[in-house]
């Protein structure tokens, strides 16, 4: 027999995440917040932040209202309101995701991808941000766009180079050939960890041999060993030492002999 309590957890689990003000509880919530309330116009184009707060405080009174509902016709219902709400907040901050991606200058080749990748990002956003704690809700999405397209560039980065550079058929540390169609190490995945900047596997000046020979960075191809020590004021033989010692601590953080 399923108790009161278990159903209004299982309800609970079922809900969007949501914020539960004490506002919720006074008399006239409803009139406050729900649907019959009076929206703020917008052009459709651009959602002034003041309008974003008031509209994802409805957001969230809805999505509790759906998770208290007694029934499921009024569960469904304000959860409908919710999905009305998050939408009209997605798609009046929509710019900000172009803002982002154009202050990331992505290769045009990546930008479709990453403007794909943070439509997500953007509904993630919203349905996460509290109106309540004072903070602009285009300050608060901006930031999470631009942290992941970081964490997508490095992920991109990782699988460029183990496109470029299966690590166990390079006993001698070259860049293999272009029309090679051997498949990289599935190893190779975790490659991108180590070219963080937070990760200290690799020196500074290795993730930039390596980003150089291997073509990691977005704006030009893989340099030979002479082009990447003119750039980085190494001789050829230094770039050749920086760049074994680089392949060597993945190969062996990777598990790959040589």
């Amino acid at each position: 027999m399923t108790t009161p309590t278990a159903k209004a957890s299982s309800k609970l689990k079922t809900s969007p995440y949501h914020v539960v003000h004490p506002s919720f509880l006074e008399p006239g919530a409803e009139h406050t917040y729900g649907p019959l309330a009076q929206h703020h116009p917008y052009d459709g184009s651009h959602m002034p932040d003041d309008v974003t707060r008031d509209v994802a405080k409805r957001m969230h009174y809805a999505a509790w209202r759906s998770a208290t509902a007694k029934d499921e016709r009024g569960r469904a219902r304000w959860q409908q309101h919710y999905l009305n709400y998050r939408d009209q907040i997605v798609m009046g901050n929509r710019k900000l995701i172009f803002r982002a991606v154009r202050r990331w200058m992505p290769p045009s080749s990546l930008a479709d991808d990453m403007i794909g990748d943070c439509q997500i990002v953007l509904i993630q956003a919203v349905a996460a941000y509290n109106p309540w704690m004072g903070i602009r809700f285009s300050t608060y999405a901006f930031t999470c766009l631009m942290r992941a397209l970081s964490r997508l560039s490095q992920k991109q980065a990782g699988d460029r180079l183990a496109r470029s550079m299966p690590l166990e058929s390079l006993p001698d540390g070259e860049p293999r050939d272009e029309a090679s169609e051997e498949s990289p190490n599935s190893r190779l995945n975790r490659v991108d960890e180590f070219l963080r900047e937070g990760n200290d596997l690799l020196s500074t000046r290795e993730k930039k041999v390596l980003a150089r020979r291997f073509s990691l960075d977005e704006t030009s191809k893989g340099g030979t060993l002479e082009q990447v020590g003119r750039e980085l004021g190494l001789s050829k033989e230094r770039v050749r030492q920086v760049q074994a010692s680089a392949l060597g601590k993945l190969r062996a953080a990777l598990g790959v002999g040589s």
